[in-house]
């Protein structure tokens, strides 16, 4: 083992960081969210029949409105679910980084999910606002309540992994804006059941749909600039450049380039000008597990110049 990072180890030292780095985190927190997703999924569905049953008894658009909704959320968890297996597929000649970055596809699939739902939800409430359409408002309280507990009992489930992990974040922000969907509803139902006033149910929807637009307009921005691989949010470029720039023997660092890989793991490539020389395998490794342990990022590819007259500037990057 201690031979093999030696041997090839030109070229093959970042290779090396993504058998070990690589793996452990992307798959920890994706096998504990496999069961979270089948139950979601499952609870979801069967809460959607239930809600078009129900909407259809009680003539309550919103409670329609809001099944269609869960709809496009369990379109949106099956979207995760997938993007984590796909990641979990390992490299091919043509897809060497497996297809980890699914994982930033399906983010922001899911905010795009959630913003057409959010249109279908404030058409419908303006409708409605223009043509009030009598409620029963009761059983709309009490279906919409079991949807607090089937939607938040599922955002629940990803809370854990939603700091961390864009796309586990997205799952858990789509739960959790249909667990306030249905609160809303829940108080709707109440106070049109007290006092008669039907305009309620789509002023509520309204307001519902603006809380979670703003939430979705996070993550729609932060998965936009991922497929664009900017430096993740994370992450202090600077700080990095810094300790790069204080390793022992190191003069000047330069084309630092740090991107996405996946919503989990980052990778970074650096020219080092060392003129002392190569300074061999140790002080890769070192430089490697220090990136990896300050920054979290797991796949780091360095190359050493000798020259300090080497060209300063990548034609393609305006980054000194």
């Amino acid at each position: 083992m201690a031979g093999h990072s030696h041997s090839h180890h030109g070229h093959d030292h970042s290779g090396h960081g993504h058998g070990h780095g690589g793996h452990g985190h992307s798959h920890a927190p994706a096998s504990g969210h496999d069961r979270a997703f089948a139950v979601g999924i499952a609870l979801n569905l069967s809460f959607i029949v239930g809600e078009v049953v129900f909407g259809l008894m009680a003539h309550s658009v919103s409670l329609l409105a809001d099944a269609g909704h869960n709809l496009s959320d369990v379109l949106g968890l099956g979207a995760a679910w997938a993007a984590i297996a796909l990641g979990r597929r390992s490299p091919s000649k043509r897809f060497t980084y497996g297809l980890k970055g699914s994982t930033i596809l399906a983010a922001l699939l899911n905010a795009l999910l959630l913003l057409v739902a959010l249109g279908a939800i404030m058409l419908e409430a303006v409708q409605r606002l223009a043509v009030p359409a009598p409620v029963d408002g009761p059983l709309v309280a009490w279906v919409a309540g079991v949807g607090i507990l089937v939607n938040g009992a599922t955002a629940l489930m990803f809370l854990r992994g939603s700091a961390s992990d864009l796309n586990i974040r997205g799952a858990y922000l789509h739960m959790a804006s249909d667990a306030l969907v249905s609160a809303g509803v829940v108080v709707s139902g109440l106070l049109i059941w007290w006092t008669g006033a039907m305009w309620l149910d789509p002023v509520v929807s309204i307001v519902i749909a603006v809380l979670i637009f703003l939430q979705t307009w996070g993550l729609l921005r932060e998965s936009v600039e991922m497929s664009l691989a900017a430096v993740p949010r994370g992450i202090d470029s600077d700080a990095v450049r810094e300790e790069l720039r204080e390793l022992p023997g190191v003069a000047q660092v330069h084309h630092v380039h740090i991107w996405p890989m996946s919503t989990t793991e980052t990778v970074l490539t650096a020219h080092l000008v060392m003129p002392q020389g190569h300074p061999g395998d140790a002080f890769l490794n070192d430089a490697r597990a220090m990136l990896k342990d300050h920054f979290g990022i797991g796949h780091a590819t360095l190359q050493v110049e000798l020259e300090t007259n080497a060209p300063l500037h990548d034609p393609d990057c305006k980054v000194p």
